[in-house]
This record gives structure tokens, C-alpha cells and sequence, in this order.
């Protein structure tokens, strides 16, 4: 069977995204971290504790949906669900100290791993193509960039 080479910018946009999908895949191995538990994570490290219907609401998912992840980040010591001193009737998530590690960490080998998937281009192509992605998502914003 052929495989056609992407010509159109779509399809060499959504190759380069199925291969950093792959690379983020097994870099997140050693960690045992699935990608929505790492965005949550993400989320709660830039933007501090929340509600968990607010982190759902952040994330895109259904409010049952933020339950499992932050039930799997809180079994693993990431997270601890706090009493809202606003609202003692309400709960919010924070990051622990071995959350906020291992958030890090994920970080960095990403970081690492994305430097080889892109060290083909010159540092000259790499500011255009920052320039071009960052015009591309302030002109067609995104619900859940986060």
C-alpha cells in the first residue's frame, strides 16, 4: 500500500501533531500519567486551586469526567481536595508538593523531546514558526487551550 506524502497545510499540520501525540505518548510512560490527568495538572500548577466543576469547565469535559481524573491524581499523592474558605460546603483541588515534581518533570522531558522533533529546523525557522502558531491561536481562539 502507497502512503501519499501530506501536501496540504492541514495534513502537514495534523502529521506533525500525530507525532508529537506519539513522542508526548512515551515520554508520559515512565510517569504512568495519562494526558487529561498531565492537562489537569498543567491547569491547577498555572492557575491555582479550583473547584472541580471549574477545572472540568477549563478542561472541556463533563464535571463526572474532572471526578475520575482528580480521584486518580488525588490516589497518587498529586493532588488533595481541600475545604473552599470561601464556602465550606465547597471542595477545591491543589497541587501537592510531589504534584508540582512530577509536573515539572513531565515539563522538561517534553520540552526535550519536542527539541528533537523539531532540531531539523534552523533557529531562524523555529521563531517563524512560533510567530505562525502564535498568529494562528490569537486569531481563532480555543475554549480549552489550556
Amino acid at each position: 500500500m502507497e502512503h501519499d506524502e501530506p501536501t496540504s497545510v492541514s495534513d502537514l499540520f495534523w502529521a506533525v501533531a500525530r507525532r508529537l501525540r506519539h513522542t508526548s505518548r512515551a515520554t508520559l510512560a515512565p510517569w504512568d500519567v495519562t494526558p487529561s490527568q498531565l492537562r489537569a495538572l498543567g491547569v491547577l500548577m498555572r492557575h491555582g486551586s479550583a473547584r472541580p466543576g471549574a477545572l472540568a469547565k477549563h478542561l472541556g469535559i463533563a464535571p463526572r469526567s474532572a471526578t475520575e481524573v482528580v480521584d486518580a491524581l488525588e490516589e497518587r499523592g498529586l493532588v488533595r481536595r481541600e475545604t473552599d474558605p470561601d464556602d465550606r460546603r465547597a471542595t477545591l483541588v491543589v497541587v501537592t508538593d510531589q504534584g508540582r515534581e512530577l509536573g515539572r518533570a513531565v515539563r522538561q522531558a517534553r520540552a526535550a523531546e519536542a527539541d528533537r522533533v523539531f532540531a531539523g529546523l534552523g533557529e531562524h525557522d523555529r521563531a517563524e514558526l512560533r510567530r505562525l502558531l502564535r498568529k494562528l491561536v490569537s486569531t481563532n481562539p480555543c475554549p480549552d487551550t489550556d
